[in-house]
C-alpha cells in the first residue's frame, strides 16, 4: 500500500469579529390597537396565548388598550415582532360580541432611541 499525501484542511480560522464590532439589531415594538369589538376577556386570553402573559399582566395590559388607544407589548427584533404580529391577527374573532368579525389589529413600529 502506497502512502497519500493529504492535504491539511482550510487552516484559515473564521471567527466571528468581537463583539465590541458588532452591531446590534435594530428593535420593533409590537403594539395592539384598541377596538370596540373585542371584550376584556378576549383581550387577556389572546395576551396570555400568544406572548405568554400572567392573568394579572394581561389584564393590566387590556386596561392601558382601552384607555389610551394603544398598549406596547413588546420589544424585540424585527423578525419576532412581525411574528407576534401575525399570531394576533390570526386569533380570530371574539365570541361574545356577535359584531366581532375577525382579530385585533396590531403594528410593529421602530423603536426610537434616546435624541443624539
Amino acid at each position: 500500500m502506497s502512502a497519500a499525501t493529504l492535504t491539511p484542511p482550510d487552516t484559515e480560522e473564521r471567527t466571528a469579529p468581537p463583539e465590541s464590532d458588532r452591531k446590534p439589531q435594530p428593535r420593533y415594538h409590537v403594539i395592539l390597537l384598541d377596538d370596540d369589538d373585542h371584550t376584556y376577556d378576549y383581550v387577556i386570553r389572546m395576551l396570555r396565548r400568544v406572548f405568554g402573559f400572567g392573568e394579572n399582566r394581561a389584564y393590566e395590559l387590556a386596561k392601558e388598550v382601552d384607555k389610551s388607544g394603544r398598549s406596547l407589548l413588546l420589544t424585540t427584533t424585527r423578525e419576532h415582532a412581525e411574528l407576534k404580529q401575525e399570531q394576533i391577527h390570526a386569533f380570530g374573532s371574539d365570541p361574545l360580541i356577535p359584531k366581532s368579525k375577525g382579530s385585533m389589529s396590531a403594528v410593529v413600529e421602530p423603536e426610537t432611541g434616546p435624541a443624539s
